[in-house]
């Protein structure tokens, strides 16, 4: 079982099993990881230069959104996840960039990737729709500074 795992274009999703273990889905690959969800993104984040506290600080600034803040995880390639819930410990963080589709089936919401793995969660649909929104302005305000600072050279 691996302890170490930065996230990266092809990381789907990082769902939570406890405050110690994590599945990641990827593009093409499945695993437990020995390490929180949280933890893992906290590390990805500082892999590529900040802190899981200064990418929030840094969508608060962007959007104004500071209560289940999307996050940059990484710029240049526009890797941007955002947290299923507020909880320390077992939190589900998802990929924007992936995402196909999400519905609900019964009392749980599936969120279908590009690739056709579905994730099952117990959440509302309200929660995910508001998130891949937020999720959806960061990447265009990151998108538009990208352009802004292209019309400037």
């Amino acid at each position: 079982m691996q302890k170490e795992y930065e996230i990266n274009e092809e990381t789907l999703a990082i769902i939570a099993v406890d405050k110690h273990y994590s599945e990641v889905y990827e593009l093409n690959d499945h695993y437990v990881i020995e390490k929180g969800s949280n933890k893992i993104m906290e590390d990805s984040c500082r892999y590529f230069g900040s802190s899981l506290e200064g990418r929030r600080k840094g969508t608060e600034y962007m959007i104004g959104v500071n209560y289940k803040a999307p996050i940059i995880v990484e710029e240049t390639k526009e890797i941007i996840f955002f947290p299923t819930s507020t909880s320390r410990e077992n939190c589900n963080w998802i990929g924007l960039k992936h995402i196909k589709s999400y519905y609900r089936e019964g009392d749980i919401l599936f969120i279908e990737f590009q690739n056709d793995v579905k994730i099952p969660l117990s959440v509302s649909y309200g929660i995910i729709d508001n998130q891949v929104l937020r999720a959806t302005r960061l990447e265009s305000a990151l998108r538009g500074r990208k352009i802004a600072k292209k019309s400037i050279k």
